[in-house]
C-alpha cells in the first residue's frame, strides 16, 4: 500500500481549503488595516509610506525594473556562458506590412501531388466526355450494339404484330363467309 493510504494527505494529514467567503473577509480586513495605517501616518509619515509603496510596485519605475531584469543574478555556468534556447524564444508577431503577399506560396510535396491528381482527373473527364479515351470508346461501342439490338427487336415486334393482324383479318373473312 502506498504512503498516505487512501486519504492522500501528506503523512496522514487531511487537506484543508479556504472558502471564498473567508478569502473575501481576509481581503476586507487587509484593506481596512491599510486605511487605518494611512490615516494614522497622514501627518509626518505620509511621504515615507508613499515612497515605500512605490518601491514595492513593479511597474512604477521603468528604469528600475529594466535594471533588475538585466542584472539578475545567474546561477552556475549561466553567468559565464550566454545561452539562447530556441524553444524558449517568444514568437514574434509580424505586422501586415512585413508579410509578403506577392511571393508565391511554396507548396509541400503532398499538396503538389494532390493538385496534380485533381488536374489529371479533370483532364480525363473532359477527354471521356469528348469520347477520346479507351473507356469512352468501349462504352460508345457497347451503346451502339445495344441500340442495334433494340431496333431489331422493335422491327421484329412490328412484323409479328402485322402478321397477327393479317391472320386475324383473314380469320374474320373466313368466319364471315361461313356464317352466310
Amino acid at each position: 500500500m502506498p504512503k498516505g493510504g487512501k486519504k492522500g494527505g501528506h503523512k496522514g494529514r487531511m487537506r484543508t481549503y479556504t472558502s471564498p467567503e473567508e478569502i473575501d473577509a481576509q481581503m476586507k480586513e487587509e484593506k481596512e488595516r491599510k486605511k487605518q495605517e494611512q490615516e494614522a501616518g497622514e501627518g509626518e509619515g505620509a511621504a515615507q509610506i508613499d515612497a515605500a509603496e512605490e518601491e514595492k510596485l513593479p511597474g512604477s519605475g521603468s528604469e528600475d525594473s529594466d535594471d533588475e531584469n538585466s542584472q539578475r543574478r545567474r546561477a552556475g555556468v549561466e553567468g559565464l556562458i550566454e545561452i539562447e534556447n530556441p524553444n524558449r524564444a517568444a514568437q514574434k508577431t509580424k505586422k501586415i506590412t512585413q508579410i509578403e503577399l506577392d511571393e508565391p506560396k511554396q507548396l509541400s510535396r503532398r499538396e503538389r501531388e494532390e493538385i496534380e491528381k485533381q488536374k489529371a482527373k479533370e483532364h480525363y473527364m473532359k477527354m471521356h466526355l469528348a469520347g477520346k479515351t479507351d473507356q469512352a470508346k468501349a462504352d460508345l461501342a457497347r451503346l451502339s450494339i445495344i441500340k442495334k439490338q433494340r431496333e431489331e427487336a422493335a422491327k421484329k415486334k412490328d412484323q409479328e404484330k402485322k402478321a397477327k393482324e393479317a391472320a386475324a383479318a383473314a380469320g374474320r373473312g373466313i368466319n364471315s363467309l361461313s356464317l352466310k
